[in-house]
């Protein structure tokens, strides 16, 4: 099974007054234009998604529905434990239940530091996954179902800027 964790693209600044619930904070339009192109620029690493679960939050909620848009996936499906605090456990009860087969995949949409943490101890570091994790960018793992932490393996992350490219030369050779 893979795992391909998506940071929520660029949102607006958190503004008590706007938002008094920060989970109703959205995507600012600049921050959605930006991650369009990203967007685009998964497809063809990541032709095939099986299943998009994403933290019910409308910033990151927006992201994944501009993932399904672009890169022609699958709509999300909301997910707790993707939400600021979620834990590990959580997200990989929700990952396991869905009873993914081994080439599977599943998108996770959500927050730092959540998702980093949720990568490192997957792969079984405290270093943190990776160090200057951008808003909109990705990062693919490989686990076996079931699979306790600490034993994945990161197959690859690409920052939003590396996505916009890829992208661009993507809808450039369409």
């Amino acid at each position: 099974m893979r795992l391909l964790l998506v940071r929520h693209a660029i949102a607006e600044e958190r503004n008590a007054a706007r938002w008094p619930d920060d989970a109703d904070r959205p995507l600012s339009a600049d921050g959605e234009a930006r991650f369009r192109p990203a967007a685009r620029g998964l497809a063809p690493l990541v032709p095939r998604a099986d299943v998009v679960l994403s933290s019910g939050y409308r910033r990151a909620w927006r992201t994944a529905e501009v993932l399904a848009e672009e890169a022609g996936w699958p709509a999300p499906a909301e997910c707790a434990a993707l939400e600021p605090g979620g834990d590990a456990e959580g997200v990989l009860a929700a990952v396991d239940g869905r009873n993914g087969a081994p080439g599977s995949l599943v998108v996770l949409v959500g927050h730092e530091p959540d998702l980093g943490d949720l990568a490192s101890a997957l792969i079984g570091t405290t270093e943190g996954v990776p160090g200057a994790w951008k808003k909109g960018g990705a990062l693919l793992l490989e686990r076996a179902p079931g699979e306790p932490p600490g034993r994945a393996r990161l197959l690859w992350y690409h920052p939003p800027k590396a996505l916009r490219r890829a992208g661009q030369l993507h809808r450039a050779t369409e």
